[in-house]
């Protein structure tokens, strides 16, 4: 819950009735962002990675195509950012189904610089 002050301020050495009203609110800091990271395997399936990220991130079957041959590619591939606790999620239900499905797909999570 935010805290509101108030302050008042008068001028003595006048004589009208001015008084001013300035109020402060602490800056309210937003929460860390993280990065999910899906990281490239030699053994986990192309098809299964599309169907994970359309699946679990909600993206079409041409984003999730683009997004998997990057991972292929380049090793890693940034599917989302979120907050901590979406992220933890994400991780752990991409783990789960990767595991359930006998895939060693690996998902991880950063904190965003």
């Amino acid at each position: 819950m935010r805290e509101h002050q108030w302050i008042m301020s008068d001028k003595d050495d006048q004589d009208d009735d001015t008084s001013v009203m300035v109020q402060t609110r602490p800056k309210t800091k937003r929460p860390p962002l993280y990065k999910v990271l899906l990281l490239n395997d030699d053994y986990t399936p192309m098809e299964f990675v599309v169907h994970v990220l359309e699946r679990f991130f909600g993206m079409t079957h041409a984003q999730a195509f683009e997004i998997m041959l990057t991972v292929h590619k380049k090793g890693v591939a940034v599917v989302g950012v979120f907050s901590h606790e979406i992220a933890e999620t994400k991780v752990g239900q991409v783990m789960d189904f990767a595991r359930r499905h006998q895939h060693p797909l690996q998902c991880t999570m950063e904190r965003e610089e």
